[in-house]
């Protein structure tokens, strides 16, 4: 029947879920509490872990006795003062009362401390842990291509402590609380059977129902922690592009994305203040129950004479300490709902980062050999999911001290080439053979900007490096940034460098990086692609004077100036590898074959007295800036201000051009 499916289905995923969630707990806490494998921790940091968390346990367990005890010295006291009225009686005991609260309070003091300190030692230990996870094997990196975990920079920042903090109070409280409610419920059981036994039932009852709302409660916690996570990524990602959305105009359309997503934080909120309403008046509706069920049953038996003054007022204390530990209990339960989900992310989170760091089983990938030199042996690079052919049985080899070229239509893999070489994608066949990537210095488009001061940034990434003040002088103005000095203090001035520096200047920084790495291999991905032509060309005929043998990707044809190699990929992952001078010889063929092909004679029959020259000009192929430029080694611009001059143009394969400035001509023609 169906309602038997309803009936049964939650009791098991309640069952499955609390052995999962100990399984969570047993991987985070296992390590550092029980470290099975050699390395994990050091044998003296356990055992002053385990020295602290004993000490703990033997705190508690003298707060509560001296707390018990008090409640005996309070009945004595209280007999003292109404029947025996003995004032001697009275300051001595009043004396080792006062001893006990002092004792509580000095305990309870030092019970907050050893808690905190204790998870504090837990935390350092766990977050030092788990950022080397995100670190080791560009696990940072390859986190992102899974798109099931969200904000991992607050799963690192935010949801660590709380692990250890609730973890240790809950343990400590439960424990405390616990101990409590057994002693005071003894003491109870010694005035009053009926009344312990039914204290006993009462908070049998009570407990289903607070578990109950705690298993709403931790929904709802989970849904608080993914929202604020995603409210808080939206603030972060407009600071991150806060130049792209001005340029955009976009902030309207920002702030609706930042709104709804503070919307659903709102909702998840006001349900939380719900249920926190629900269990304020459920925990102080049972803790007033007790109290007033202590009152109706002692106060008939006190005035009946079956029990005296002090023995009321005992059992009045205990069961409001018995009271009050349940709640504390109770509230417990419903913190331990944020922990739960706080463990489950972590937890998630850290399987992730091993799972992107596992090599796959049953898959090809292509094969890393370090050497000093570069080269590809028959590799067919594809996509980390294996879906898609990158480029096919590629085979060359960079010689020592030469430029690559790596060119070809957008998304065609030219940067995924780089990407393989930097080992950040195998997927494929074949060997790639590359130097060791400490000598290999990467400068990617959008150079990486540290955080840190003017010197760092300079020395980056081996910051350890000594160089003095009149060293790093000169590197910044053979990069043309001998002017950065005077916008800040100093080399040791640290400022938003992301913030202060152009596109260009982050880009002949990253170059200043090169000039002092001084590295023997050197990548780079559309590394000037914000510079003009006159700093491109200072840049790249510096990085030639280092004899380093460089790879590049980019789109300008400037960029053929400075390589003795291209590398074109194609649309069917197929690829070709020439000479730059060859290569650009073979288009310029190609461009004056598909010219030719459009190419149409014009016979003008009323204009007999039209010199040789013009007839011939007349009959030639006419060719645009752009073919022009395909053909020659000047830029477009240059080519455009040597028509407006009438100058003519030799191109490669040796023929003169100039350009027709006939308005139903206006294309370069051959002489």
């Amino acid at each position: 029947m169906p309602t038997q499916v309803v009936q049964v289905q939650p009791s098991t995923n309640a069952f499955s879920s609390f052995i999962q969630f100990w399984e969570d707990v047993k991987a985070i806490a296992g390590p550092y509490w029980y470290p099975t494998k050699s390395g994990e921790r050091a044998f003296s940091d356990v055992i002053r872990a385990w020295g602290m968390l004993i000490l703990l346990l033997l705190l508690i367990i003298l707060f509560v006795g001296i707390n018990a005890g008090n409640t005996f010295i309070h009945r004595y006291l209280i007999d003292v003062i109404i029947q025996e009225k003995d004032y001697s009686k009275f300051t001595s005991t009043i004396s080792i009362y006062a001893v006990g609260i002092i004792s509580i309070t000095l305990l309870l003091g030092f019970n907050k401390f050893l808690r905190r300190q204790i998870a504090l030692d837990w935390y350092q230990w766990l977050e030092k842990n788990i950022l080397n996870k995100y670190l080791e094997k560009r696990a940072y990196y390859k986190i992102n291509f899974k798109a099931d975990i969200d904000n991992p920079d607050q799963r690192l920042s935010q949801e660590i402590e709380p692990i250890t903090s609730s973890a240790i109070n809950f343990s400590a409280t439960f424990l405390e609380k616990a101990l409590e409610m057994m002693t005071f419920l003894v003491i109870i059981w010694s005035i009053s059977q009926q009344i312990a036994i039914a204290i006993i039932i009462y908070t049998i009852i009570c407990n289903f129902i607070g578990g109950y709302l705690n298993q709403e409660f931790i929904k709802i916690n989970q849904a608080e922690l993914e929202s604020k996570g995603d409210y808080s990524y939206a603030l972060t990602h407009v600071r991150n592009h806060a130049e792209s959305i001005a340029f955009y105009q976009g902030e309207q359309q920002e702030l609706n994305i930042i709104q709804r997503r503070f919307l659903i934080l709102i909702k998840n909120i006001q349900r939380k203040i719900g249920w926190e309403r629900n269990q304020a008046i459920f925990n102080r509706g049972y803790r007033g129950a007790i109290e007033l069920g202590m009152l109706l049953v002692l106060a008939p038996l006190y005035i009946k004479g079956e029990i005296d003054y002090g023995q009321v007022g005992q059992a009045t204390t205990a069961s409001y300490q018995f009271a009050a530990a349940l709640e504390e209990l109770i509230r417990e339960f419903g913190v331990s709902g944020r922990f739960s989900s706080y463990v489950e992310r972590l937890s998630e989170f850290s399987d992730a980062l091993e799972a992107v760091t596992k090599q796959p089983e049953n898959v090809s990938t292509i094969k890393t050999i370090e050497e000093n030199h570069l080269a590809f042996e028959n590799v067919t690079l594809q996509t980390p999911n294996y879906e898609q052919v990158i480029v096919e049985d590629l085979s060359l080899n960079v010689q020592p001290g030469e430029g690559l070229l790596i060119i070809g239509p957008s998304g065609r893999g030219k940067s995924s080439l780089l990407r393989a070489i930097a080992g950040l994608w195998n997927a494929g066949t074949g060997r790639l053979v590359r130097p060791p990537l400490k000598e290999v210095l990467f400068l990617p488009q959008r150079p990486y900007i540290i955080l840190g001061t003017l010197r760092e940034q300079l020395l980056y990434p081996n910051t350890n490096r000594q160089m003095t003040d009149a060293e790093l002088k000169d590197v910044l103005q053979q990069v043309n940034l001998q002017n950065l000095l005077s916008r800040v203090e100093g080399f040791d001035t640290e400022v938003p460098w992301e913030n202060i520096l152009s596109l260009g200047e982050q880009q002949r920084l990253a170059f200043a990086r090169l000039l002092v790495t001084h590295p023997n291999f050197t990548i780079l991905d559309e590394a000037t692609s914000a510079l003009d032509l006159t700093n491109e060309g200072s840049l790249y005929q510096q990085l030639q004077d280092t004899k380093t043998t460089f790879i590049s990707v980019g789109h300008r044809e400037s960029l053929f100036n400075y390589h003795q190699w291209v590398l074109e990929l194609a649309q069917d992952s197929s690829w070709q590898l020439l000479p730059v001078q060859d290569y650009r010889l073979q288009k310029a063929k190609e461009i004056v074959t598909n010219t030719s092909e459009n190419t149409e004679i014009t016979i003008d029959n009323s204009s007999q007295d039209k010199s040789q020259n013009e007839s011939e000009i007349s009959t030639s192929k006419r060719l645009s800036h752009k073919e022009m430029n395909a053909l020659t080694y000047y830029s477009v611009s240059t080519i455009r201000s040597k028509a407006s001059k009438g100058e003519s143009i030799t191109t490669t394969d040796g023929l003169t051009y100039r350009y027709d400035k006939d308005p139903k001509v206006l294309k370069w023609v051959r002489v």
